[in-house]
């Protein structure tokens, strides 16, 4: 199972979200865990790319429903678990995340 950590920010953001958009963000942290158990290919679409300019960080983006897709920006630490992917949310919300991943 892989571990993780949340940033302050990140839980600030969180808590700015609606009921059904972190429905949505644990929905496609589902499918985020899955694929990192199973040799962490990400399926396509869960969009997982580096983000531009910011060494070492990645961002995932699905579906919120109605209006702007949402986004998560997160990033690799040390495992904590030998064989364990060690997760690092940073940021949740829209696209406007990006201007500070």
């Amino acid at each position: 199972m892989p571990t993780y950590e949340t940033l302050p920010r990140f839980t600030a953001d969180l808590d700015h979200l609606t009921p059904e958009q972190r429905r949505r963000f644990r929905q496609a942290v589902t499918a985020f865990v899955h694929d990192l158990r199973t040799g962490g290919r990400f399926r396509a679409g869960l969009r997982v790319k580096r983000v531009q300019r910011a060494t070492g960080i990645y961002e995932l983006t699905w579906s919120m429903g109605t209006g702007p897709a949402g986004r998560a920006t997160w990033e690799y630490g040390p495992a904590l678990h030998p064989g364990e992917q060690h997760i690092i949310w940073h940021r949740i919300g829209t696209h406007d995340i990006l201007s500070g991943p």
